[in-house]
């Protein structure tokens, strides 16, 4: 099982920008589709952002569309969610969450609560100040 542990998280004000990292460990990192999920206060965890092993195709939610961008490195062994124009709704806590890739994203892309995932992080904190 892939080990998952995020950092980049903090205190920002509206219209600002912020990159989380997550960093894997324990396994082909390449062997895994990852995701960008985000729970804020009081909320279900929703998805964000996610990315095919290659890098080749990436997916939104329509709330974050256009703002955030996710991209990895395969030989860093890390996925990033580069997130632009921040509104006080996106405050939240942001986890990163693994799928191995012959499961063709059916739990990132799926329902909540996304079972079938290998591994979740255990998230770090965005606050956006208005």
């Amino acid at each position: 099982q892939v080990q998952l542990v995020e950092s980049g998280g903090r205190l920002v004000q509206a219209g600002g920008s912020l990159r989380l990292s997550c960093a894997a460990s324990g396994r082909t990192f390449s062997n895994y589709d990852m995701g960008w999920f985000r729970q804020p206060p009081g909320k279900e965890r929703e998805f964000a952002a996610a990315i095919t092993w290659s890098g080749n195709n990436t997916y939104y939610a329509e709330s974050v569309k256009g703002r955030f961008t996710i991209s990895r490195d395969n030989a860093r062994n890390t996925v990033y969610l580069q997130m632009n124009s921040l509104k006080p709704e996106d405050t939240a806590a942001y986890y990163c969450a693994a799928e191995r890739f012959i499961r063709d994203m059916q739990a990132i892309l799926g329902p909540p609560p996304y079972s079938g995932m290998d591994s979740w992080g255990k998230g770090t904190l965005v606050i956006v100040s208005s």
